[in-house]
């Protein structure tokens, strides 16, 4: 096993994120490059395998050295068909994303929620080592989770719990892509923050973020920082629903620590500072006080890494249900 490697694959709604990973969770390469939605299932079907290839060859290998490949994916999903079933962000419906890439490299290849992905990487190389109950939460393009209870990934029912993005937080907010209305993730992500700030400058408030001829949630960190009234209220509301949504969770699974990744999360102390005043307010008492709530440590390559890591956890089960 020593001389094996990983390829840990994060496919987003705005980009596709490859790696060469190492047993350890280092990053040997890596890769990125544009989704382009619009482009269709096979287009970006095509990317991944570009990525996978591209990594291989950099990195000298014939594919022989690969355990293999982890693709975190937002969900939902039917994990062990390897099918994207449907995804607000992505072309994919009932799209078997796993056996296009294992026939073209002949490589044992993984899928699972991108939120469980990080989850797990976090848990073994990031901000949840050595604990044994963690919540992942990334807020970027939307907003997903995943769970590890007692030391194991928490999939649920239907293989598709932790859609935390999709957790209800006004009854008649806004609409989301999936159909409902109100959803954290329409409510709180980068995407939400960007569409507050269009808005504004739409309506002629007066604010810096006029500047600005794309304005994404980076934009909107950067002018808050720098004392914009519209940008402070801007992050002000959404991460106030943002520790709505932690505190649920916390609620729900009363964990010893909760990690925040993603873009957003990358917006410095603000954003953990806010969570984690919301949560004191809203959580259980017991529970918020024995939580710990931290920044994710592998920072934009949590998804990366712990699709790498799928890989190792995939592999031990396996190794496990096979009779001596």
């Amino acid at each position: 096993m020593k001389d094996k490697f990983l390829i840990g694959l994060d496919l987003g709604g705005t980009k596709i994120c490859a790696a060469v990973v190492d047993l350890n969770g280092n990053i040997l390469c890596e890769k990125t490059l544009p989704t382009e939605v619009w482009k269709g299932e096979i287009f970006i079907i095509d990317t991944m395998e570009k990525i996978i290839g591209d990594l291989i060859k950099k990195f000298g290998d014939d594919g022989s050295k690969v355990l293999g490949i982890g693709i975190g994916s937002p969900g939902p999903l039917n994990r062990e068909k390897g099918e994207i079933i449907f995804t607000p962000n992505l072309p994919f419906r009932n799209f078997n994303i796993v056996n296009p890439i294992k026939e073209k490299f002949g490589i044992p290849v993984y899928l699972d929620n991108d939120g469980n992905a990080a989850a797990l990487g976090e848990y073994m190389f990031g901000a949840g080592r050595g604990n044994q109950n963690m919540i992942y939460i990334t807020v970027s393009t939307g907003i997903g989770g995943g769970a590890v209870l007692n030391g194991n990934i928490y999939r649920g029912n239907t293989q598709n719990a932790l859609e935390i993005g999709h957790m209800t937080l006004e009854k008649e907010g806004p609409l989301c892509n999936c159909g409902n209305r109100g959803c954290a993730e329409v409510l709180a992500s980068g995407t939400a923050i960007a569409k507050e700030a269009e808005r504004a400058v739409e309506e002629g408030v007066h604010t810096s973020l006029s500047g600005y001829e794309i304005i994404t949630s980076r934009e909107v960190f950067k002018e808050a920082k720098l004392g914009d009234s519209m940008a402070k209220k801007i992050l002000d509301r959404a991460l106030n629903y943002l520790g709505i949504c932690v505190a649920n969770v916390m609620n729900c699974f009363d964990p010893e620590v909760v990690v925040i990744g993603g873009g957003v999360s990358r917006g410095g102390s603000i954003v953990i500072d806010k969570v984690s005043r919301v949560v004191s307010k809203r959580c259980f008492k017991t529970i918020s006080e024995n939580t710990k709530i931290l920044q994710a440590q592998l920072g934009p390559y949590s998804g990366v890494i712990g699709a790498a890591a799928l890989v190792i956890a995939e592999s031990k089960r396996n190794d496990e249900s096979t009779p001596s």
